[in-house]
């Protein structure tokens, strides 16, 4: 094959996505050179085929990662959705259950917390599972154990804490946290004598070994059927989500 030849078949594999028409093995050095001096210049006369060749490998990654997550979601299902650690709002028995993984400090979770609400107020049939994932530092830690505590002691009135310690504007840590139990009606005595019986550590490590098989490395996200979802999305998506669950069974149709 001569060498012009080679070249448009190589400029025609690249715009088609096959393979080249000859191995490198099968070139000299003379020719390899000016096939890589003929791409170099077709690339920069096409610069924009550099970006389809990202927005492909960005969404071969992403099914990628889908794909391990709904194999984790599959692993993991009851730990997930059914854990003891968890407590849910809305609707207990509700056909659909979005999950959330959230840090009281995250600043997106704050705005999300908006989202949740405004979904449940307009979804009756909805189940919100809240997964506790501390992962900016040991006043979101330590917040969390005092929301555990809290949640052992006053299940009913967990809804209307996590709503004031996320929404409130200054940091979540133990003492804001407590103090907020107090206004609430659990002492900080029986708070912390609370954390010293049931430290849940477990659940710690349960949402950190979950949210590592699921991928997530940030908070918000959200698990949806077999489909992890990461960031805040906002409502009108996390309610589009759950129309597809209920039109064909999945996050995305």
């Amino acid at each position: 094959m001569r060498i012009t030849t080679f070249l448009r078949a190589a400029a025609v594999a690249l715009l088609a996505g096959t393979a080249l028409p000859l191995s490198a093995a099968a070139l000299d050095d003379s020719q390899k050179e000016e096939i890589g001096a003929y791409i170099k210049e077709y690339l920069l006369a096409n610069p924009e085929i550099l970006l389809e060749v990202q927005e492909a490998l960005q969404a071969k990654q992403a099914a990628a990662q889908q794909a391990q997550s709904a194999s984790a979601i599959d692993e993991n299902r009851d730990a997930i959705f059914t854990s003891k650690y968890d407590i849910a709002l809305g609707n207990p028995k509700g056909d659909v259950t979005v999950v959330e993984f959230f840090d009281y400090n995250c600043g997106y979770c704050k705005r999300a917390l908006t989202d949740m609400d405004a979904i449940l107020e307009k979804d009756k049939n909805i189940r919100f599972v809240l997964k506790e994932l501390p992962i900016l530092g040991p006043d979101s830690l330590a917040a969390h154990k005092v929301s555990a505590a809290f949640r052992d002691l006053k299940p009913e009135a967990y809804g209307a804490f996590h709503r004031a310690l996320l929404g409130g504007e200054e940091r979540a840590t133990e003492e804001s946290a407590i103090a907020l139990a107090g206004k609430l009606g659990v002492t900080e005595a029986d708070i912390r004598k609370q954390m010293e019986a049931n430290p849940h550590d477990e659940a710690v490590r349960e949402a950190y070994t979950l949210a590592n098989g699921l991928g997530i490395t940030g908070t918000p996200s959200y698990v949806i059927a077999r489909e992890t979802i990461f960031g805040a999305i906002g409502a009108d998506a996390i309610e589009g989500k759950v129309a597809n669950v209920r039109a064909c069974g999945k996050a995305t149709c």
